[in-house]
């Protein structure tokens, strides 16, 4: 088949969690035969495009001398997968397949668009976007009929309240050559604790810094960690240890320095990072982000308090600095669950599913 995926732009040097799931789904299936394009477009809306024409066509020429495979620096994109860099979302920009796979609400409108020489339309939804767009835009998306995949339960139910349903609902999967144990749980400092940094609010960084540091209050020789492809505010206390963009071998090496990963989003879709984390053997303190629950049971694999409230995500991080059984026993459960998502698993259903429904 050829199989085209429809990205809201494009980023070289940033990480992306949406577009990181695409990319692995691209490259797996790239390698099963498949022939793959993603399109990454410079300018999402039609009335851009015309309002900057003469940016557009000098972008585009930038993009395509800089641009390559390798300049994807955060990923390693297969040679085997087209990657295609348009002015704009015009149906002009978007090459004849078997399958059309939107990735976000804005590529949803654009998708619904095309003529049926683009594919078979699909429309791969992980979040219910409504903090990029307005409420109507978003909702208004999910009604076109593009044949739907979400990658978490909630969103299954989030369709059903809007009177819609889905062709599937496929979790993520874990790179677990990547993302392993290279420290034993036991032998790890167990007041270290590593976080996503963010700047988006509902992302709960600032959440997560009040919950760290009414644990210090208690624990003064308690260490923190924060990752973000952002530079860090003066919000971000001195002695939390700042990565900026590190390498993925880098983060992994996070993940395996900390005995603790908290994620404090207030809301999300299907969350890599915390993950990831468990992955590499680390014990979970996460609000109820919704996307969290796939892999989040409380008391079992992780300890789970309500959103914006530091108070008690502060609770949770005290009582596993306060029992390191818990916090061994939470992290090797932790670990042996997560392995229940694996890429050959979602990549067999997400073929099968766009084999299915052509």
């Amino acid at each position: 088949m050829v199989i085209t995926f429809v990205l809201p732009g494009w980023s070289i040097h940033k990480p992306i969690g949406g577009f990181k799931v695409v990319y692995e789904y691209a490259n797996r299936l790239a390698e099963r035969g498949h022939e793959i394009n993603v399109v990454h477009p410079l300018l999402l809306f039609s009335d851009e495009a015309r309002l900057k024409q003469k940016m557009k066509k000098c972008a585009l020429q930038m993009a395509k001398h800089f641009l390559r495979r390798d300049k994807v620096k955060w990923f390693k994109v297969s040679s085997k997968v087209n990657i295609l860099i348009a002015p704009s979302l015009r149906e002009e920009n978007i090459p004849k397949g078997d399958v059309i796979i939107a990735t976000a609400w804005q590529t949803a409108e654009w998708v619904n668009r095309y003529n049926q020489d683009k594919g078979e339309k699909f429309y791969l939804i992980q979040h219910y976007e409504n903090w990029s767009g307005s409420e109507e835009r978003v909702k208004a998306t999910w009604k076109m009929p593009l044949k739907k995949i979400v990658i978490a339960r909630w969103l299954v139910e989030k369709a059903k309240e809007l009177g819609e349903q889905v062709v599937a609902y496929i979790p993520n999967g874990l790179d677990f050559e990547q993302f392993h144990i290279t420290q034993p749980i036991e032998k790890r400092n167990p007041k270290r604790i590593g976080m996503l940094y963010h700047k988006y609010d509902w992302k709960g960084s600032q959440d997560g810094i009040e919950a760290l540091e009414m644990a210090r209050s208690e624990f003064t020789d308690l260490q923190a960690v924060f990752f973000s492809v952002y530079k860090p505010d003066p919000e971000v206390p001195s002695w939390v240890d700042f990565y900026k963009n590190p390498s993925r071998s880098k983060i992994v090496d996070i993940y395996n320095s900390c005995a603790i990963f908290i994620s404090p989003s207030w809301y999300e879709g299907w969350s890599l990072p915390p993950a990831e984390a468990m992955a590499c053997g680390c014990a979970l303190v996460t609000t109820d982000s919704l996307g969290v629950r796939e892999y989040a049971l409380h008391e079992k694999t992780a300890l789970i308090s309500e959103p914006k409230n530091p108070e008690k995500l502060s609770h949770n991080i005290i009582r596993m600095l306060r029992d390191n059984d818990l916090r061994i026993s939470l992290a090797e459960s932790g670990h042996k669950f997560i392995k229940n998502f694996t890429w050959e698993k979602a990549v067999n259903e997400f073929e099968k599913v766009l084999l299915n429904q052509k």
